[in-house]
């Protein structure tokens, strides 16, 4: 995705009878975010709901202690299924072909997943929206070859309920001095305004929506602690950017700097500016650059004229960088305000008088 490896797994829904299919991508491992929103969309998807609900002994709904116990059922699982009116079921361990009609699809999907990236000659894209544009396309046409028995089987189906349930958990976290929280071993900015305030997070398994109070704030891409455990960043500039600019140096040595870069093009300039340049003023250039980029609104343009002026071997000048993103004046339209008379007002309060004696 945008030239980056992903990292990632399928949720696979099917119905045994009719083959009625659906794929939804996980971006973590098997948590019960990602199992709440993929049986969400494809009940919501097929328009009802069986009343069996069956997985082999999936971490995020059985505890895995106790293979006889109806306590090893996760309470969040179990309320999951009765707000579908599905009763929840597992393989039994060690019956290989006991739920041989759905193991076999896995397969199947994923010989037709990897059959259709060949045809399509690479397997790479621009990002994670196109990605999943593709496999909804090749699991709609799996659905259309079983059109007439999905139809049979939907018929027998449980209705939706009015709404879905939740498929998110919820955590409050406080904004720390340095702008952002820490939830999972992962670090994330938000705007410096908020730092001391309390935010309620909804977790989903490929992004955050952040609340202050009832009201919506951000949405944040979900990051992932490395597999070594280490810690990680979610780092947006623009969250930040107001702070760096009271105190460049800051920027020297942040722990999530090398997130902080939106674009290769700026990372690169940041280093170029230190080789050439006392590390006061590259942090301040620097700065001013991601500032530039941000109350411009010119990202993209600005890592174009940074790469430029890079491979020919010059340190950007930020008066003439400035200078070409400033506002046309030509553009610019000339506003004129005419001012009311002060005697306006006198008569509606005239006007005020006689209403009220009225």
């Amino acid at each position: 995705i945008a030239g980056v490896p992903l990292d990632h797994r399928l949720y696979h829904f099917r119905l045994a009878y009719c083959g009625f299919e659906h794929a939804h991508v996980v971006l973590g491992g098997e948590s019960f975010v990602a199992l709440a929103e993929g049986l969400q969309n494809a009940l919501w998807s097929l328009g009802g709901a069986p009343r069996e609900h069956r997985t082999d002994s999936l971490s995020a709904a059985f505890c895995n202690l106790d293979r006889n116990a109806r306590d090893d059922l996760t309470r969040r699982y179990e309320d999951l299924c009765a707000h579908y009116g599905m009763r929840p079921s597992r393989n039994n361990r060690g019956i290989a072909h006991e739920n041989g009609a759905i193991e076999s699809s896995h397969g199947h999907l994923k010989r037709t997943i990897a059959d259709a990236l060949l045809l399509r000659g690479t397997a790479d894209f621009d990002d994670l929206a196109a990605y999943r544009g593709f496999i909804d396309e090749i699991v709609s046409r799996r659905n259309a070859r079983n059109s007439k028995r999905i139809d049979h089987e939907r018929a027998t189906l449980q209705a939706l309920p009015d709404r879905r349930t939740s498929d998110y958990e919820e955590v409050i976290v406080r904004v720390t001095s340095s702008g952002g929280f820490t939830l999972r071993k992962v670090f994330y900015t938000v705007p410096s305004r908020l730092i001391g305030h309390q935010l309620r997070v909804r977790l989903y398994d490929d992004r955050l929506d952040v609340f202050v109070g009832g009201t919506h704030l951000v949405t944040l891409p979900r990051g992932r602690p490395h597999s070594n455990g280490k810690h990680d960043q979610v780092v947006d500039y623009r969250h930040v950017i107001h702070s760096l600019r009271r105190k460049p140096m800051a920027l020297l040595n942040l722990v999530y700097r090398d997130r902080l870069f939106p674009r290769d093009a700026y990372r690169r300039t940041f280093d170029c500016l230190r080789e050439r340049l006392p590390d006061r003023k590259a942090c301040r250039i620097m700065v001013d650059l991601l500032a530039l980029a941000h109350e411009r609104g010119c990202e993209a343009e600005l890592a174009d004229q940074l790469a430029t002026e890079l491979d020919a071997g010059r340190l950007p000048d930020l008066n003439r960088l400035r200078a070409y993103f400033s506002p046309d004046p030509a553009c610019v339209p000339h506003v004129v305000v005419q001012l009311a008379p002060l005697a306006t007002y006198e008569c509606l309060i005239g006007a005020g008088e006689i209403g009220g004696a009225a």
